[in-house]
C-alpha cells in the first residue's frame, strides 16, 4: 500500500505490516479522545517513524495514488482529529 505522510513524500508499506501499525493507530485514537498530549505526540511519532522503517520511499518525482494519508509529525490534535475516520487513521483492512 502506498502510504503518504503529509509534508515528507510517499512509501509503499507491505500489507504484512497493517497489524502492527493499527495497533499504534489504536493507541493514538485511545491518548486522543483522552486528551493526552504527550501521549498522542509519542504515538504519532512511533506511527511515522514504523512507516518509515517499514516502508520504501518512493521517488520524489513518483506521484502514485496514496491509499492513506498521515499527518506530518508536529501536525495537532485538532488537525489529526480532522483527518480521523471511525478506524482511526489507518482503517483495518486497506
Amino acid at each position: 500500500m502506498i502510504v503518504r505522510i503529509m509534508g515528507e513524500g510517499q512509501v509503499e508499506v507491505a500489507g504484512s505490516h497493517l497489524a502492527e501499525l493499527n495497533k499504534l493507530d489504536d493507541e493514538l485514537l485511545a491518548e486522543m479522545e483522552g486528551g493526552d498530549e504527550s501521549g498522542f505526540r509519542r504515538t504519532l511519532g512511533a506511527l511515522l517513524e514504523a512507516v518509515r522503517r517499514l516502508g520504501k520511499p518512493l521517488a520524489d518525482e513518483s506521484l502514485e495514488p496514496s491509499e492513506l494519508i498521515l499527518p506530518a509529525e508536529d501536525a495537532t490534535l485538532d488537525e489529526v482529529r480532522e483527518m480521523l475516520t471511525d478506524d482511526g487513521l489507518i482503517p483495518d483492512s486497506v
